[in-house]
């Protein structure tokens, strides 16, 4: 199922586009149960000022509320009306080197899928793969505008929305103390024989696969059986010890 229907377009070259999801949920979905009933708790939505009447889905509709009491309301037309030609489609404002883009901006990730102007999308991909360039653009997704970036990998087209700068927060300051030349020399002697190359697959959600498990535990009756740790944790309080314990270990 296509999440967006529209276009991509860099200078005057225009091309139709789809874009699908990247990420699928593997959460387990547990129901809200009232314990003494075993009966599912529902959320309803009801109208304030009608004695907490149960509203349908239908006759819910969005407001501004502009003095208190008081709401204008806008329909899925009137948003789509706001929208000009350029808030419908993704039209790239420039390119940038993709290693300057900082992944705290990094939103959602989607595929781009070409519905027509295949060439044209082909010629645009190999460019962006070529020079190691990503697109940056703004379209309106529902009745938010979004930043996003167009970039390449593996052969793929790609869309990630971007947080706006004024959404990222800055980290409260914090005082560092000072430390040993032989303590830093120890820590990046320890990455360095942590370091190996990222494969995505060799990470597996364990706790997924435990909960599981336990679900199937419940199912047939028993009880949840406690995880006994098989390695104790050390503590160690002097800070170069616990390095070159560690480094030890990783060798």
């Amino acid at each position: 199922m296509a999440y967006y229907k529209g276009a991509l377009s860099f200078g005057l070259v225009y091309i139709p586009i789809s874009l699908s999801a990247s990420i699928k949920e593997n959460d387990i979905g547990f129901n809200m149960i009232e314990k003494n009933t075993m009966s599912r708790v529902k959320y309803k939505k009801t109208c304030v000022d009608c004695d907490d009447k149960e509203v349908k889905n239908e006759d819910i509709v969005k407001g501004y509320q502009y003095e208190k009491g008081k709401y204008v309301i806008f329909t899925d037309k009137d948003f789509e009306k706001i929208k000009s030609s350029k808030d419908k489609n993704i039209t790239i404002e420039h390119f940038v080197n993709l290693d300057e883009v900082d992944p705290i901006y990094f939103d959602k990730a989607y595929y781009v899928l070409p519905t027509g102007g295949e060439k044209a999308f082909n010629v645009l991909l190999q460019a962006m793969q070529k020079q190691n360039k990503a697109g940056i653009a703004k379209t309106v997704l529902g009745t938010k505008e979004t930043l996003i970036l167009i970039r390449v990998k593996d052969g793929k087209m790609l869309v990630n929305t971007l947080y706006f700068a004024d959404e990222v927060q800055n980290q409260q300051e914090i005082k560092l103390p000072k430390i040993e030349k032989k303590e830093l020399d120890l820590a990046v002697n320890l990455i360095e024989q942590m370091t190996e190359p990222f494969k995505p697959e060799n990470y597996k959600d364990e706790y997924n696969e435990k909960l599981k498990k336990a679900i199937k535990r419940k199912i047939a009756g028993h009880e949840i059986v406690e995880q006994k740790e098989t390695e104790e944790p050390t503590k160690i309080i002097n800070l170069m010890d616990a390095l070159q314990k560690s480094l030890k270990k990783a060798k």
